[in-house]
């Protein structure tokens, strides 16, 4: 196979290869639903870990926030941990 073939080649392949990613580029649409999914996998438990973490507070006597700061971060955690697994796939 001569040279002038070589580069012929490649170039079709190389240019299959755009065309396909093109049309299997996501839309504007997928793109946002994506990024909209993201923040709520990551603020889901954080707002959950803060309010069940206000309730229990509110159980104790006098003024205490140790549970609501508690489940707060832990929800920070396990938001953080969320998104990275989502991002991962």
């Amino acid at each position: 196979m001569s040279q002038q073939q070589e580069l012929q080649r490649k170039v079709e392949q190389q240019s299959r290869r755009m065309l396909q990613a093109e049309r299997e580029r996501p839309t504007l649409l997928a793109q946002t639903v994506y990024i909209g999914t993201l923040g709520l996998i990551f603020v889901l438990p954080v707002v959950g870990g803060a309010y069940l973490g206000h309730w229990l507070d509110g159980l104790a006597a006098g003024y205490s926030f140790r549970w609501t700061l508690s489940l707060l971060l832990l929800g920070v955690m396990i938001g953080g941990l969320n998104v990275y697994l989502m991002i991962r796939e």
